[in-house]
C-alpha cells in the first residue's frame, strides 16, 4: 500500500475511537472552562499538553488549590503507562528518522496505541507503516482539540454537561478494541487482573491505582506466559528425547 492509502486506513481506522474522545473532550473543556481556564488555556492545554486523563487531572487539582509540585507529580504518575505503550512500539519506529520518532511519541496516547497496536499484531511491520500510524493520531488529535473547543465554547450554555455520563463512549469504545486482542489464556488473565485491582484501587489518591492495576495486569500476564513457556519447552525437550 502507497503512504497515501495507509494514512487515509489510518483516518478510517479511527472513527470508532472518535465516537468515545469527542464526548470525552467536551466534558474536559466544559471542566476547564468551570475551573477558571480561559478559552485560550483549556483548548492550549488539549494543544500542547495532548494527555485527555492527565489534563482533566490538572484541572480538579487546580480547583482543589493544589500546588505545583502536586500535580507535576500526579501527572508524572498518571503518565507512567506511556512507557509501556513505547517499549510495545519501540521496535516497530526504531529505524524511522528521528523527527518522525518525536512526532509520533507526542501523539501516543491510549487510543492512538490501541489502533496502531491492533494494526500491527494484524498486519506486521513494514516500512511504510508509520503513515498508517499517521493518520490515526492526527485525526484523534483533531478529534481531542476540536471537541474541547466545543466544550468550552458551550459549556456555559448547556449546564451541568458533566454529569450527563458521556464518559461511558469512551469505555464502551475501549472495550470494544480490547476484547478481541485478548487472545490467550495470560491475556485475558491479565486483563482481568488489572481489571480487579482497578475498582479496589479505585479511591486511591492521585490515581495510583490506575499503576497498581497496569503492573498488577503486567506481573500476572508475564508471569503466565513464562509458565506457558516452561511447559511447551518441556514438551517439546521431551517429544525430541
Amino acid at each position: 500500500m502507497s503512504r497515501y492509502q495507509l494514512f487515509s486506513r489510518g483516518l478510517r481506522d479511527s472513527v470508532p475511537m472518535l465516537v468515545g474522545i469527542a464526548p470525552f473532550g467536551i466534558i474536559f473543556g466544559t471542566l476547564a472552562g468551570a475551573g477558571g481556564l480561559s478559552l485560550w488555556q483549556a483548548v492550549g492545554m488539549s494543544l500542547f499538553v495532548y494527555a485527555g486523563s492527565a489534563q482533566f487531572i490538572v484541572v480538579s487539582l487546580m480547583g482543589a488549590g493544589a500546588s505545583g509540585v502536586v500535580i507535576l507529580l500526579t501527572t508524572f504518575i498518571v503518565n507512567l503507562r506511556h512507557v509501556l505503550y513505547s517499549a510495545t512500539l519501540q521496535p516497530q519506529v526504531n529505524e524511522l528518522p528521528q523527527r518522525w520518532r518525536v512526532l509520533l511519541a507526542f501523539w501516543l496516547t491510549d487510543e492512538t496505541f490501541a489502533v496502531v497496536q491492533r494494526y500491527y499484531l494484524v498486519h506486521g511491520r513494514s516500512a511504510l507503516a508509520h503513515w498508517y500510524w499517521l493518520g490515526v493520531a492526527s485525526a484523534l488529535y483533531a478529534c481531542w482539540v476540536g471537541s474541547s473547543l466545543v466544550g468550552v465554547l458551550f459549556g456555559e450554555a448547556v449546564p451541568n454537561m458533566a454529569s450527563w455520563g458521556l464518559e461511558f463512549a469512551m469505555l464502551a469504545t475501549f472495550i470494544g478494541i480490547v476484547v478481541p486482542l485478548l487472545r490467550n489464556r495470560p491475556q485475558v488473565a491479565a486483563a482481568l487482573a488489572a481489571g480487579a485491582v482497578a475498582l479496589m484501587t479505585h479511591a486511591w489518591p492521585y490515581k495510583l491505582g490506575l499503576m497498581a492495576a497496569a503492573f498488577s495486569g503486567i506481573a500476572m500476564g508475564v508471569l503466565l506466559e513464562r509458565r506457558r513457556t516452561d511447559v511447551t519447552g518441556s514438551s517439546s525437550h521431551e517429544v525430541h528425547s
